[in-house]
């Protein structure tokens, strides 16, 4: 592989960050509605939106965006610890 084929570094990096953060979004999203329906869920007594489909899709990006800063956190203290920021 020649280096004008290799892709960016910031490419790599997004995806160490984005992809695991996917992955552990998906099995929150299993896990939770396979106990919860989004029906029953209230908030200060009124229901939270009126489409199962909107509260499935609210919930993975929220799910999403959390596992994103947990892996963002590791790769930044990971790369510190090695003496290689962002590296």
């Amino acid at each position: 592989m020649e280096a004008s084929d290799k892709p960016p570094a910031w490419s790599l990096r997004l995806m160490a960050i984005a992809w695991p953060g996917f992955l552990v979004a998906c099995l929150l999203e299993l896990l939770v509605f396979a106990l919860v329906d989004p029906q029953d869920v209230r908030w200060l007594g009124h229901q939270l939106m009126s489409s199962r489909e909107a509260v499935y899709t609210l919930t993975f990006f929220v799910f999403w965006l959390m596992a994103m800063l947990s892996s963002a956190l590791t790769y930044l203290l990971s790369a510190r610890l090695s003496g290689r920021p962002w590296d």
